[in-house]
């Protein structure tokens, strides 16, 4: 089981589990020991197949070298799932399919590469020649049905024809690739060019007839390359940054696998790649709340500066006025000393004025009147934080 296991690159537990769902004994232990020791083993015979299920087993490929313990659970569970598909079953109508097949064999094939191609909210983003459309109804009929098995559903999307899969939605197309080459003219071209080139010199012996076309060489541009269609199928997976990993998305044509075969590769491509985007989303939410709450502790020391600067500055001015009010008391016992009640003159006026002053200022000072200034100027309670306005820059 362990060499097995390696050779399909999956664990030896995720194999052992597909054995024991389609009834596959595997050999007990120290089976190996004995029979290497020369000992009699008996080998556990294989079990007929169910009535109703195929007698094939189909393991979808794996994919070599580590990566996140979380895609690795769901691509195992993928192809646990996987090994159940039928790929001699009937292969059942999907109205989308059928409608990006009827679309594509209406379409005109492009004048430059020779693909048709396709795109709508109720098809699946396409690109092939005419020759090919058989085969990519073949495989879209099989890749369907491998993603259904697996529980994903081909729906319409919001640009394109999308799998949806755990609340995940994958986008995908199927395109054909082109190969290019020098473009050689053909014996048309060049008697075109000939034909064209003794017009215009004909024209050009009576200047009176000459317009603007007798000064183009457009006769001379012919395209610098042709496009041929390889017959080659490419399947993409959607193409976006993932944390933590980056799973397969694309399904091409090889010498000897084909994209029609390669139905449940594509379905376990698919789960995988849902069930990475759901890990991302996980992580992005963590570190949004993470830079979240580091934004709301900064935000909260700043703010608690705020008001040690507010509280302080509000304490300054208090000192700075009890300093004042105490030479203002000096100044006026002073004056009083002087008798200057029988005088009617300017000093006795300012008196009267500095005696004003000081009631107020002795009012303002006192704890009825601190509690009003700081209750206007919301200071020492509740909200002391009321003029805070974080910097723009500071997240």
């Amino acid at each position: 089981m362990t060499h097995l296991a390696r050779e399909f690159a999956l664990s030896d537990v995720a194999l052992h589990k597909i054995c024991r769902k389609h009834n596959i004994p595997n050999p007990p232990l120290g089976w190996w020991a004995k029979k290497a020791a020369g000992k009699a083993v008996k080998q556990i015979p294989l079990p007929k197949a169910k009535a109703g299920t195929s007698d094939r087993i189909t393991i979808a490929a794996g994919q070599l070298g580590p990566e996140p313990e979380v895609i690795a659970a769901a691509r195992e569970t993928a192809r646990l799932l996987a090994s159940s598909i039928d790929a001699d079953a009937v292969l059942p109508a999907n109205p989308i399919v059928d409608r990006t097949i009827s679309q594509l064999r209406k379409a005109k094939p492009s004048l430059i590469n020779g693909l048709v191609t396709i795109e709508g909210l109720n098809v699946i983003k396409a690109s092939v020649a005419p020759a090919s459309i058989d085969r990519l109804e073949l495989a879209l009929s099989r890749i369907v049905a491998a993603a259904d098995a697996l529980g994903i559903k081909l729906a319409r999307g919001e640009k394109t024809a999308a799998f949806t899969c755990d609340g995940e939605v994958i986008g995908f197309s199927i395109s054909e690739g082109v190969r290019r080459e020098k473009h050689v003219l053909t014996e048309k071209e060049i008697a075109e060019d000939q034909a064209a080139r003794k017009r215009r010199e004909r024209r050009w012996k009576n200047p009176n007839s000459w317009d603007d076309m007798d000064f183009s060489t457009s006769f001379l541009r012919r395209p610098e390359w042709d496009y041929h269609p390889t017959g080659q199928l490419a399947f993409e997976l959607e193409n976006s940054y993932l944390l933590g990993g980056s799973p397969r998305r694309s399904f091409k044509d090889a010498k000897v696998q084909r994209i029609e075969n390669m139905a449940s590769d594509i379905a376990v491509g698919v789960a995988v790649l849902a069930a990475a985007k759901k890990d991302d989303h996980l992580k992005r939410e963590a570190q949004a709340r993470q830079a979240a709450e580091a934004r709301r502790q900064r935000e909260l020391a700043l703010r608690r500066d705020h008001i040690a600067e507010r509280r302080g500055k509000a304490l300054d001015e208090v000192l700075e006025e009890l300093a004042a009010l105490d030479r203002l008391r000096r100044l006026v016992e002073n004056l009083r000393a002087e008798n200057l009640a029988e005088r009617a003159g300017r000093v006795s006026q300012f008196l009267a004025l500095a005696e004003r002053r000081l009631a107020s200022r002795e009012a303002a000072l006192s704890a009825d009147g601190l509690e009003q200034r700081f209750e206007t100027n919301k200071l020492f309670g509740g909200d002391d934080d009321h003029a805070f306005r974080p910097p723009y820059n500071h997240y």
